[in-house]
């Protein structure tokens, strides 16, 4: 019986590697994900985790020829995945984009320093003109993580949703892609209100 190939070529094989590994990656966070749902997995390993192969596929996925569009993969290998979908599109795990994972606990001095710091931050990149998404990414997803931690800030607080927005607006987006004139105007006046908020949030508990 003669031997069935799945490649003919190189560039062939490595395709198929990479979709193996993707496969492999969103599988691995659709358990993940129901993991932490049913409490079987610690919030800060969660974080870790779901981080880490978050990372993962946008790697991978950058190595495959083409864009690839996690629907269309999940609908033509036939996966039952909603969770990892869903995390995917939002690009940060269900720690930082609804709070949950503070190592700081109730230590109001370090997370006002942290929160800070992480407003000064990207508003320093914005000014200096940092627009790319491989930029902006980090320092929005610890300016939200910060906030999250921030024990002190109502449950209302409006910027979280407002930054989670714009994370998930950056992560449908290339790493290489940068906001456009506009945008970068937007999210520099909204990250200053938001720290004026923040601000009067801070003295109103003095």
């Amino acid at each position: 019986m003669d031997e069935i190939k799945l490649f003919n070529s190189t560039t062939e094989r490595e395709m198929y590697e990479n979709y193996a590994a993707l496969y492999a990656i969103v599988m691995s966070l659709e358990h993940l994900e129901r993991a932490f749902a049913r409490d079987s997995v610690s919030a800060n390993d969660y974080t870790s985790e779901c981080s880490k192969l978050l990372l993962q596929y946008k790697t991978v996925s950058q190595m495959v020829t083409g864009e690839v569009n996690i629907n269309s993969f999940v609908e033509k290998y036939k996966l039952n995945c909603p969770a990892a979908i869903r995390r995917l599109e939002v690009g940060i795990p269900s720690t930082i984009e609804h709070g949950g994972a503070s190592n700081l606990g109730n230590n109001n001095v370090k997370q006002v320093a942290k929160t800070v710091q992480d407003f000064i931050t990207i508003m320093d990149a914005l000014n200096l003109e940092m627009t790319s998404v491989d930029k902006l990414h980090p320092l929005l997803t610890d300016l939200l993580q910060s906030i999250n931690s921030a024990s002190f800030l109502p449950s209302d607080y409006r910027w979280k949703s407002s930054f989670r927005d714009w994370l998930i607006k950056l992560n449908k987006m290339k790493a290489s892609d940068e906001l456009d004139m506009e945008q970068s105007r937007q999210l520099l006046f909204e990250v200053d209100q938001a720290f004026s908020d923040f601000k009067h949030i801070l003295e109103s508990h003095e």
